[in-house]
């Protein structure tokens, strides 16, 4: 056999028709890179609608002749509480699906069809208000598909970062990358808020198209194994340039072929699983509390002696994410230098605290005082949440135990991102309902959140730091602690 014809039969065939001549191993992890991260922006910008239209669908005063029924009745909040939890679930549950999915499945077809699944029903949500729709149920079950769709998103992106890339400056690497989580919420907030004077559907239908078109972008051009595009690559080690050989012959792809994926109750038990996926538990309530409610939150507060606009609300939410997308690129840094995932993770979490109690009583004070305080509340609870979410996956999908079996990468990043998402379910629910008795009360949520989110990760602290001083056995006696020694090797 041929090795053009092998070749062409795993290569998308998008690259196939652009390919003048044999790109270097480089090349193809620029682009995977860069299809990556648009896959993953598309997934966060069609999320945003539902925080933008808030204001929308359920006004501030409720007249019966405003809003969008069934949100404009006095349990309209907490109707809305139960559409992002609806969604939220059942992507949570998804999640654990689609990881061992993502293991089993070609990464390139399974990331394709959740995208353009994801985008069809986020559109069809908007289309309720062309089609003049106000059942409830129909508003619900649309989130909840979405949600599934959304579900296959993450296992498939680090999975396939995780192919392409090895362990050395992957804090750094994957927080530069995990930007995309906030300029996906930009992107979905500003092109919800521009469409949305010409009815709320259209801020649902225009990122739905976005999404799909990411689809089709991934299933065209996006490689997830090394050697799809022809080569042998084993980039789990600490110097993956030296593993790197471009084939001559025949490529098959040894990562489907030859090895098999993890169950969930195996990859749980890999040490310091748990821990982190309890941890993004909380980090997440807190994370998507704001990426949620932010929106409603400005325009049901005066800033400056005035209150703002929705539109003016959404953009200016968006100054929270470019806080974060600086705080996964810190956290990630500070953790390659440091080795020590969970002290970098747990140190953000604490300092989220007192940032969220001076947004909370300073943030209206004036409009620059607002944006950066923002800012820095964004920084600081982002910032360990796409740290867990990125980086330490990838560790624990690539695990020491695993004897290199990259086919745990999905599995891993779906636990822990699954238990997170739990949280992020969690998070706007009980906001929805704790909102009617005032916003204080939502922040000391907030805040209890990123107390027991660093708190979980008190035992692999104490293993980084005993470590750090020279005291290796204080450690020894326990997984988890081993597990903060491994994720260094």
């Amino acid at each position: 056999m041929s090795r053009h014809c092998d070749l062409c039969a795993g290569t998308p065939p998008g690259i196939l028709l652009i390919r003048a001549k044999e790109w270097s191993f480089h090349t193809h992890r620029y682009m995977v890179l860069f299809i990556t991260f648009l896959a993953y922006a598309c997934y966060h910008a069609s999320r945003k609608p539902t925080g933008i239209v808030k204001s929308v669908l359920c006004p501030e005063h409720k007249v019966e002749s405003e809003g969008w029924i069934p949100f404009n009745g006095h349990d309209g909040t907490s109707k809305l509480g139960e559409i992002d939890v609806a969604f939220l679930a059942c992507y949570s549950i998804g999640m654990y699906t689609a990881g061992h999915l993502g293991d089993t499945l070609d990464l390139r077809l399974f990331l394709a069809s959740g995208m353009v699944g994801s985008g069809i029903f986020v559109g069809l949500f908007g289309m309720g208000y062309f089609w003049n729709v106000h059942n409830f149920w129909f508003y619900l079950s649309m989130q909840m598909i979405a949600g599934m769709f959304q579900a296959t998103g993450w296992p498939s992106v680090v999975a396939v970062i995780g192919n392409w890339f090895g362990k050395r400056k992957r804090g750094l690497i994957m927080g530069v990358w995990n930007a995309h989580t906030s300029v996906g919420n930009i992107t979905g907030s500003l092109l919800a808020a521009s469409v949305l004077d010409y009815g709320w559907g259209w801020s649902f239908v225009v990122p739905g198209a976005l999404i799909v078109s990411g689809g089709v972008i991934v299933f065209l051009f996006l490689a997830p194994y090394p050697e799809d595009v022809g080569f042998y690559s084993s980039v789990h080690g600490g110097d993956e340039e030296a593993q790197v050989q471009k084939s001559g012959d025949c490529v098959h792809r040894e990562a489907s072929v030859n090895r098999r994926g993890i169950g969930l109750v195996e990859a749980c038990m890999i040490p310091g699983v748990i821990p982190f996926a309890l941890c993004l538990f909380f980090a997440k309530l807190v994370a998507y509390t704001f990426l949620y409610w932010l929106p409603f939150y400005l325009t049901q507060t005066e800033i400056g002696g005035k209150y703002i606009s929705v539109k003016s609300a959404g953009n200016l939410s968006t100054l929270f994410d470019v806080g974060g997308i600086v705080g996964g690129i810190l956290a990630g840094y500070i953790s390659d230098k440091l080795n020590a995932r969970a002290i970098t993770a747990a140190s953000f979490m604490y300092a989220a605290i007192p940032s969220m109690l001076l947004y909370q009583h300073y943030g209206s004070v004036s409009l620059n005082a607002n944006i950066g305080l923002m800012m820095v509340t964004g920084l600081l609870v982002n910032g360990p949440y796409a740290l867990i979410t990125t980086a330490v996956s990838a560790d624990l999908g690539t695990h020491s135990s695993l004897k290199g079996d990259s086919r745990a990468l999905a599995t891993v990043t779906a636990i822990i991102d699954g238990t997170g998402s739990v949280g992020a379910a969690l998070g706007p629910l009980l906001t929805g309902f704790i909102s009617t008795r005032g916003w204080t009360e939502v922040f000391m949520m907030l805040v209890l959140g990123a107390f027991i989110a660093g708190l979980l990760l008190s035992r692999l602290i104490i293993a980084e730091i005993a470590e750090k001083i020279g005291k290796p056995s204080s450690g020894a006696q326990n997984p988890e602690a081993s597990a903060s020694q491994s994720l260094l090797e």
